[in-house]
């Protein structure tokens, strides 16, 4: 059995891309609100990006996603920007936490046969995740525990906590 988890058009950034990247520091010094810093996102990087970005958005990168600060809210304004899904080759640990506990998606898997603007799928398939876009095979993207899965479809670890009433 194959479920789509998240689908979008593939906006791909490097290697190396840092949460200052994601939101540059001088925009938290002014407010942590991720409505009002969506727009700001990748500014320094890529002028434009949100105001560029797809409805539905998955971005595909090289390796270190999100190295830098452990700050929540480059996991939270990728969100409100509407980003369904990272695919990376790698995370940076901190990030990589972040993101699950947020409800964000990630996927780690070879990233260099998606092309920006791809339409992207990130499925699950007998337990093991998928990329598959329209133009490559799919590419493999390791096993997600079941623990995981059913904590990202519940939005995240407080929303499944309060949906299982706590740890027990």
């Amino acid at each position: 059995m194959t479920d789509t988890l998240a689908s979008g058009s593939a906006r791909v950034l490097g290697d190396d891309i840092n949460t200052d990247y994601i939101v540059p520091s001088h925009r938290k010094k002014e407010t942590i609100d991720p409505d009002i810093l969506r727009a700001f996102i990748f500014e320094d990087i890529a002028p434009g990006f949100y105001d560029a970005m797809e409805a539905e958005t998955i971005l595909v990168a090289g390796t270190n996603f999100g190295c830098g600060s452990a700050m929540e809210v480059a996991v939270t304004v990728l969100q409100a920007a509407g980003v369904k899904a990272v695919i990376a080759k790698s995370f940076s640990r901190t990030f990589r936490r972040n993101a699950l506990n947020n409800g964000l998606l990630l996927c780690q898997a070879h990233t260099g046969s998606i092309e920006d603007g791809d339409e992207v799928a990130v499925m699950l398939q007998d337990g093991a995740l998928l990329v598959q876009t329209a133009t490559c095979k799919p590419i493999e993207a390791g096993v997600m525990p079941s623990f995981m899965l059913e904590m990202l479809s519940h939005g995240g670890l407080t929303s499944y906590l309060k949906a299982k009433g706590g740890f027990g």
